[in-house]
C-alpha cells in the first residue's frame, strides 16, 4: 500500500486526527488505487467522490475505533 498514508490513530497519532489529516490520507489512497496523481477533466468528478466517499469511511472507522487497554475512544 502507499507507504505515505499514515496511521491516524492514537498512539501514533497523539491526538484526533484533523479533517486535513483525514483528506490527505483519502487522497493518497484513491490515488494510488486509481494510478492518477491528477485525473484528466473527463475523470475529475468521479476521482473527487471517491476521495469524499474514503474520507467519510475512514471518519467512520477512526470514531468507531477502540485502543485495546485505553477506556477512551481512539479517534
Amino acid at each position: 500500500m502507499c507507504r505515505s498514508i499514515k496511521t491516524l490513530r492514537p498512539p501514533a497519532l497523539p491526538e484526533k486526527a484533523t479533517e486535513e489529516d483525514i483528506r490527505a490520507a483519502a487522497l493518497q489512497y484513491v490515488r494510488k488505487v486509481s494510478g492518477f496523481h491528477r485525473p484528466a477533466a473527463h475523470n475529475q468528478e468521479v476521482f473527487d467522490a471517491a476521495v469524499d466517499a474514503v474520507a467519510e469511511a475512514t471518519r467512520v472507522l477512526l470514531d468507531g475505533l477502540k485502543v485495546r487497554g485505553s477506556n477512551s475512544v481512539a479517534v
